[in-house]
């Protein structure tokens, strides 16, 4: 049943946490690092939650070259966090910014290449079998 839940629906709820139930902004800083050219690269919170989103996209796209039912439902589920993710970057005005935005990108490219990958690689599966 868990593999039937969209992971970037994770990221969407980990900004949610932090907007409304934490006392932290996306640029309250996380830590900083002096690199050896002399500038100091600061990471924050939006940044954090962008990597993860990254790293789940990535999750999910393996996951999209699975086929069945759970892999529907997979689909279906990340097409709700898209829409949902898209109102309240459009209604909530503490979800206008640029990490929220690029969170709704990464919700797109998951629903995108889900389902171009399950397609593509269905094709392939009913190629095989004739």
């Amino acid at each position: 049943m868990f593999g039937s839940l969209p992971l970037m629906a994770l990221v969407v709820i980990a900004y949610n946490v932090v907007v409304f139930i934490t006392g932290f902004t996306l640029e309250t800083e996380v830590f900083s690092i002096a690199l050896i050219s002399g500038a100091i690269w600061t990471v924050n919170v939006g940044d954090i939650i962008l990597v993860l989103g990254l790293l789940l996209l990535f999750i999910e796209i393996i996951n999209a070259t699975r086929t069945g039912t759970l892999t529907i439902v997979n689909h279906a589920l990340s097409m709700l966090v898209l829409l949902i993710a898209v109102v309240e970057f459009i209604v909530l005005p503490q979800f206008g910014t640029s990490d929220f935005f690029l969170i709704v990108m990464l919700t797109l490219l998951d629903v995108i290449a889900g389902f171009t990958v399950t397609i593509t690689s269905a094709r392939r599966d009913f190629s095989v079998n004739e």
